[in-house]
């Protein structure tokens, strides 16, 4: 179930929406001035917040401010100013859209579904991709870079490198690796993860990161961080 938080000092307005995302099957909370709605909204995972610009004892664009510095929950502005000025305000200090009162609830709605499924889409690209030691991992896309240089790796060389990297500070036996890279049924000797180890620590080195798999005599390999 998605969730919402409303912050709205108008109590009858902010009432009205949640029982609207309620019967839209979202959970629902509501805060009626602006720092306790910033509380709250650091203290908890929202999958949206509707802001209201005009609030008591911290204003929307304060509480917009200071939670982009930490998150990146998406941010609905509602507000009775309609002036363009006060639109590009609202967006550049980071509010995602904009929806001047009074409103549709259908359309606000509609705005509230597109943009949970927007973040959830783009949280999930995200989440595809591994980072260590500043190399990023694309799981889907079979792709390792470090800042602006892609490492040209093979299939095995990518399965090996990806496996260290989801096991970080664990260290793998030979025979794990051989295992989870070269499969449970494969005839390939245990010292082929040694020469494997060799073709990308000789690739990691075009970017410095030679040191990055450390070799723990006698057990296997490790990445540390």
């Amino acid at each position: 179930m998605k969730k919402v938080l409303i912050v709205e000092d108008e109590k009858n307005l902010a009432r009205f929406i949640e029982l609207e995302l309620k019967h839209e099957n979202y959970d629902v909370e509501i805060r009626n001035d602006g720092a306790s709605g910033l509380n709250r909204a650091l203290q908890h995972d929202f999958d949206l917040i509707l802001l209201d610009l005009m609030l008591p004892e911290m204003d929307g664009l304060e509480v917009c401010k200071r939670l982009r510095t930490q998150k990146d929950t998406p941010i609905i502005m509602i507000t009775a100013k309609g002036e363009i000025e006060d639109k590009v305000t609202g967006l550049d200090y980071g509010a995602d859209d904009y929806i001047v009162k009074p409103f549709e609830i259908e359309e606000l709605l509609a705005r509230s579904r597109a943009l949970i499924r927007r973040y959830t889409d783009e949280h999930a690209a995200k989440s595809n991709v591994i980072e260590i030691d500043g190399i990023k991992i694309d799981k889907n896309a079979f792709k390792v870079w470090y800042e602006n240089e892609t490492l040209e790796l093979t299939k095995t060389e990518f399965d090996l490198l990806l496996l260290l990297a989801e096991n970080k500070n664990r260290v793998l036996h030979r025979e794990q690796i051989l295992d989870h890279v070269w499969g449970y049924e494969s005839e390939v000797e245990t010292n082929v993860v040694d020469v494997y180890i060799r073709y990308l620590r000789n690739k990691l080195k075009k970017i410095d990161k030679q040191k990055l798999i450390e070799t723990v005599r006698g057990v296997g390999y490790v990445i540390r961080q």
